[in-house]
């Protein structure tokens, strides 16, 4: 099994998230985007939507406006203009 992502969800007040994930989902600004472990580096805008981070069978979902998604290193970075737990 691969070792797991690790992700944090930041917006301008505070950190939303912080952990481990074998999938993230984004509203990228062009369509949705899929990060699995070992995803090559990316760095691309937010839209606006549902943010979901899994692990296992458990799932986590956080409304996401604008801002920047990165990936570097088996990390996943959500800096985000607006982001709530929905």
């Amino acid at each position: 099994m691969a070792e797991p992502l690790t992700v944090s969800v930041i917006s301008p007040e505070r950190t939303i998230y912080e952990g481990p994930a074998d999938l993230v989902v984004a509203p990228a600004w062009d369509g949705e985007v899929g990060i699995l472990p070992h995803h090559a580096p990316m760095l691309t805008l937010l839209g606006s939507g549902d943010l979901r981070v899994r692990r296992g069978d458990m799932e986590e979902r956080f409304f996401v406006s604008g801002g920047f998604l990165q990936v570097a290193g088996g990390v996943v970075t959500v800096l985000s203009e607006r982001a709530e737990a929905d």
